[in-house]
C-alpha cells in the first residue's frame, strides 16, 4: 500500500473542510423524494414496503423518465464535490477519505429529511467523482450485477450487504490507496447500518424537514 503523508497544511485542513461541508449539503438533497413531488406530485415514500426516498422507488411509482432524471441527479450530487475536491486535493491526502464519505453522509442523513436514504447511488456518484481513478466503481458494478445475474440473491437488503462487504474488501486488497480504502469502509458502515432491517419491518416513520408545502 502506497505511504501517506499523514500531516496535513492548513491549506489542506481547511479544502477538506469546504469539500466535505458541499459534499453533506448536495448529499442532503434526496432528488428521490423531491423531484417526483415537484414534477408529479407524488410521494414516492407512501405504498412502499421500505418508504425509500431512494431511486428505485422513484422509478417504481415516479416513472422511467422521472426515475432517469432522479438517477442522474443522484450520481451527480456524490460525483461533483469529490470531483471539485480533486482539482484541490490530492487523492492520496489523509482528508480525501473525509471528502468522499461526506455526500453518502448527507445522503443517508439529511440535513433536509430525516431519516434519510440508504446511500447506494450517491455512492455510485462518489466514485465517479475520482475518476480516472476507475477501479473502485468497477469492483462495484461487478459485485452488484455478479449477486443481480450470475449467482442471484434475490433480497435487494441481503444482496446490497453482501456486494458493499466484498466491495470494501476488494478495494483494501486491490486499490491500496489508504484515504480511499478508508473511505470505502466507512461508506460501507453506512449502508449496512441503512440496510440493518428487513424491508418494511421496524422501519421507524419518518419526518420530514419541509422548506415549502407540499401541492394538495
Amino acid at each position: 500500500m502506497t505511504m501517506v503523508d499523514w500531516e496535513m497544511s492548513t491549506l489542506e485542513w481547511q479544502r477538506t473542510a469546504f469539500y466535505a461541508i458541499l459534499g453533506y449539503i448536495t448529499g442532503s438533497f434526496l432528488s428521490a423524494y423531491y423531484i417526483p413531488l415537484w414534477l408529479h406530485h407524488i410521494d414516492i415514500t407512501e405504498g412502499t414496503a421500505d418508504r425509500n426516498p431512494g431511486t428505485a422507488n422513484a422509478f417504481m411509482k415516479a416513472g422511467i423518465p422521472c426515475g432517469i432524471l432522479v438517477l442522474v441527479c443522484e450520481l451527480l450530487k456524490g460525483a461533483l464535490p469529490v470531483m471539485l475536491a480533486s482539482h484541490r486535493l490530492p487523492l492520496y491526502s489523509p482528508g480525501f477519505a473525509l471528502v468522499m464519505l461526506a455526500p453518502v453522509i448527507g445522503h443517508a442523513w439529511s440535513c433536509f429529511y430525516r431519516g434519510g436514504g440508504k446511500a447506494i447511488a450517491v455512492t455510485f456518484g462518489v466514485l465517479l467523482g475520482i475518476l480516472p481513478e476507475a477501479r473502485p466503481l468497477m469492483l462495484l458494478c461487478l459485485f452488484y450485477l455478479f449477486f443481480s445475474l450470475v449467482v442471484k440473491i434475490p433480497s435487494h437488503r441481503l444482496r446490497t450487504v453482501v456486494t458493499f462487504g466484498l466491495w470494501s474488501l476488494s478495494v483494501i486488497l486491490l486499490v491500496r490507496i489508504p484515504p480511499v480504502c478508508m473511505a470505502s469502509m466507512a461508506i460501507t458502515a453506512v449502508v449496512l447500518y441503512k440496510h440493518r432491517r428487513p424491508d418494511g419491518e421496524g422501519s421507524p416513520a419518518r419526518k420530514r424537514v419541509r422548506l415549502w408545502k407540499k401541492a394538495s
